[in-house]
């Protein structure tokens, strides 16, 4: 078992929607690790009756913050009450269908000794689908993340992502909060353009599967529905896609209006 730690300046904050069996098995994870947290923050989303009732048992059980809403706001709505009700310097953003490894501890110690100590840096990132494409070797296991307008790889404008990381307090006045009433997978790409345009700064770590795993059972699946030609291996969509998200992502960082903050 790990030895575990105490983190009296930074708070976790989990989104929640209907998937109540995922929240405990995540909090279990960090209870079984003798990990603690100053603050507990679970947002959610108006889960159903099922789920909202047992929200209620595990708020008893683990002493979290709950912070709900009578209706569906969607995924923008949902980070931005439960960022605003973080009380610590810095948070630790993990949704509920993750996991973290026992691995995770002493490179998450790295993470906070790194913020603290560099205070250029924004967000430390702890799990991708797959590697930032643009990486500048930093130290103990993370990489600066590198973002130039004339990177070709479609991926270059994933400096921020929804996937585990910590970040300051300071997350809104910097880049604003996020965007609602629209798509969880639009509500992440409008904040990569913030992150960008506001000129943020991501570090990203290299084993990016090592530290968390992702957990979507056939009873609990992930909400999140993507169009099929955004999904296709065809090399002509490939193409496609290519072309049309380098024209799309110059096009919103450097012509449209630049997001606000606050």
């Amino acid at each position: 078992m790990s030895t575990g730690h105490h983190f009296n300046n930074i708070a976790l904050l989990i989104t929640h929607f209907n998937r109540s069996t995922s929240l405990e098995r995540l909090l279990a994870s960090f209870e079984r690790q003798n990990i603690t947290f100053s603050e507990v923050i679970v947002s959610d989303d108006a889960s159903n009756k099922v789920h909202s009732q047992k929200l209620i048992e595990l708020k008893q059980k683990y002493g979290f913050t709950l912070v709900s809403t009578p209706v569906n706001k969607g995924l923008g709505n949902n980070l931005n009450k439960g960022q605003s009700a973080v009380n610590s310097p810095y948070t630790l953003y993990v949704q509920e269908d993750f996991v973290p490894t026992d691995k995770f501890l002493g490179h998450f110690l790295d993470a906070v000794s790194i913020l603290e100590e560099e205070k250029g840096i924004d967000i430390a990132r702890f799990y991708a689908y797959a590697p930032y494409p643009y990486l500048k070797p930093y130290k103990n296991g993370f990489s600066e993340m590198v973002y130039k307008p004339y990177f070709l790889d479609k991926n270059k404008i994933y400096n921020y992502s929804d996937h585990p990381h910590l970040r300051r307090n300071t997350f809104f006045d910097r880049f604003g909060k996020y965007t609602e009433g629209i798509k969880s997978d639009k509500t992440e790409y409008q904040m990569c353009l913030s992150f960008i345009q506001n000129k943020g700064k991501a570090i990203f770590f290299d084993d990016y599967k090592s530290l968390f795993i992702q957990e979507n059972s056939s009873a609990e699946p992930s909400t999140v529905q993507r169009s099929d030609w955004k999904q296709s291996n065809n090399w002509i969509m490939s193409l496609v896609r290519l072309v049309y998200r380098q024209i799309k992502y110059n096009y919103d960082l450097h012509v449209e209006r630049k997001f606000k903050r606050g």
